[in-house]
């Protein structure tokens, strides 16, 4: 199989040579080094075209559009049959990439999980178990590293689901999301990450809430029911708790009590017709 390694880079000047010396010197399996420099206003782009000679191609976009853009750009460029996205700021270790690809004879797509000693901030750490968490409970698979954007991945699977990517920091989520519910096999590689070089370009509060909404978005694109029906359920049952309640002490029907049982309906039924709706889109696709 060829072997092609995306690299979406943002003003990494200070690491990016490290991380091509090291796949050029240490992994002469690999057939094909992009780099997809999302209008870095640093020397990134630079310093990647003093590697062009060695067979390193670099794609630049003319302003930042985002991390997920940069990816699909690499993406849309690469020739290889397995696709091995990787970050630029010195987290994913290149030495782990063999092992991963090892397993892809058996795998759809295999992720580098970062395990325990691996250098993050603490609340980092605590983001990452909730959207674990959450992703975990919508997938019905436990999901020990939802964010990581270190991935091995067939080419053709990957390309099935480039069109949901968003253009931000949350195309890992996409494509877990997609690959389990499309009933493809996934595996997950741990190891220790590194500390970063350089500051983490993702804000806590406006990149968490984003990454909270896009897991949303693509549950309620693949499995309605999941966020459907608890909504439904917190209106309905205390809806009808309290209308049974008042009927019982004070002999009349309760009108809150009455809407917030309908409103759970409602929300059910929502629910159903989304839940139809993508079952037709995923039939349609698969033809």
């Amino acid at each position: 199989m060829k072997i092609s390694v995306v690299i979406p880079a943002y003003n990494e000047e200070l690491v990016i040579a490290n991380i091509l010396n090291q796949l050029l010197e240490e992994l002469p399996q690999i057939d094909e080094i992009i780099v997809v420099d999302d209008g870095s206003s640093d020397k990134t782009a630079e310093i990647v075209k003093s590697y062009e000679d060695k067979g390193v191609t670099l794609v630049q976009h003319p302003y930042n559009i985002g991390n997920g853009a940069a990816v699909k750009s690499g993406v849309r460029r690469a020739s290889g049959d397995v696709i091995v996205l990787m970050d630029a700021d010195g987290q994913h270790p290149p030495a782990e990439i063999p092992h991963m690809l090892e397993d892809l004879d058996k795998y759809d797509m295999v992720v580098g999980a970062r395990s325990h000693g691996t250098t993050s901030v603490w609340w980092r750490n605590i983001a990452n178990q909730v959207f674990n968490t959450y992703a975990s409970y919508l997938i019905g698979h436990w999901i020990p590293d939802l964010t990581s954007g270190f991935r091995a991945i067939h080419a053709d699977k990957i390309r099935s689901f480039l069109y949901l990517f968003p253009n931000g920091f949350s195309y890992p989520t996409t494509i877990t999301v997609s690959m389990f519910r499309a009933g493809f096999s996934v595996k997950y590689h741990p190891f220790v990450s590194p500390a970063r070089v350089g500051t983490s370009k993702i804000k806590i509060f406006r990149d968490g809430f984003r990454f909270l909404l896009i897991l949303t978005r693509l549950a309620v694109f693949f499995v309605p029911l999941k966020v459907f029906l608890p909504l439904s359920a917190i209106f309905f049952f205390p809806g009808i708790a309290y209308t049974l309640f008042i009927l019982l002490t004070v002999s009349r029907f309760s009108g809150f009590g009455g809407l917030m049982t309908i409103m759970g309906v409602l929300i059910l039924l929502l629910g159903l017709i989304a839940e139809q709706i993508s079952m037709i889109r995923y039939m349609n696709s698969s033809r």
